[in-house]
């Protein structure tokens, strides 16, 4: 059963949905391993969850596996994402094209080969990643993130075709609009709040952590391959949103 899990690791756990599913975990009673770049903010979660911190960029896959060394991990949230630009494809920087490739879709990959094969020896484990709406429809100047995206939902798939009978599980979170820091740099001016969440009912953070712990608590013969959730008010054609009047 689930219930044999034991222990957890987290990327992007400093913030936004990671930063909510790290708590739950743990009211869970699982051994948080909360991985994240923020040293302050990594401090201040192990303080208040009882996380292990782990300060280290999620494409060091190095740093992380020396932290892990020896340790039995039971469920991988693969969540840190960064979406560092917001332009059409011929005005992009190159470098925001590797940095959306290597975060987003190469260093789950790579965290994922961390973990697997003991998983795989043990016959027990849980591979969760968030995905995104922009890597199942194609929104304006998004085209990179959402091939990431993409790529990530197919490594999914293909994961669990390596994993039959192995009893691991492999999750994919797809949301749609979701109140957290990832547009922070690519819409500018500090304008983000303004322009996606103003007026609007986004789903939050602690929404996410919800259909995590949701998933992860279903017996383990009971795989849940992918689920989308966008708000109410949202609709995958073209991004279509419109704001809420009570």
């Amino acid at each position: 059963m689930s219930d044999a899990y034991r222990v957890a690791v987290v990327t992007g756990a400093t913030s936004g949905i990671g930063k909510a599913i790290v708590p739950m975990l743990r009211s869970r009673g699982l051994a948080v391993y909360a991985v994240g770049r923020n040293e302050e903010e990594l401090d201040a979660l192990a303080a208040s969850s009882g996380a292990i911190a782990v300060k280290a960029d999620v494409r060091d896959t190095t740093r992380i596996a020396a932290a892990l060394d020896g340790i039995e991990v039971d469920v991988l949230v693969n969540n840190a994402g960064i979406l560092s630009a917001r332009a059409a494809f011929a005005e992009i920087d190159p470098a925001e094209i590797d940095a959306m490739i290597d975060i987003n879709l190469k260093a789950p990959m790579h965290l994922t080969r961390l973990v697997l094969p003991g998983m795989v020896a043990r016959k027990r484990g849980h591979l969760i990643y968030i995905g995104s709406s922009g890597g199942q429809a194609p929104y304006p100047s998004m085209s990179v993130y959402g091939a990431s995206k993409a790529g990530l939902s197919l490594f999914c798939d293909n994961l669990r075709c390596d994993l039959l009978g192995s009893s691991v599980r492999v999750s994919e979170i797809v949301p749609g609009r979701v109140q957290t820091a990832l547009y922070r740099t690519s819409i500018p001016g500090g304008q983000a709040n303004a322009v996606l969440y103003d007026g609007y009912r986004p789903i939050q953070p602690e929404n996410i952590a919800q259909i995590v712990h949701d998933v992860i608590a279903l017996p383990v013969h009971v795989d849940v391959a992918r689920i989308e959730v966008f708000p109410t008010d949202q609709a995958t054609g073209g991004g279509t949103m419109v704001k809420f009047e009570a």
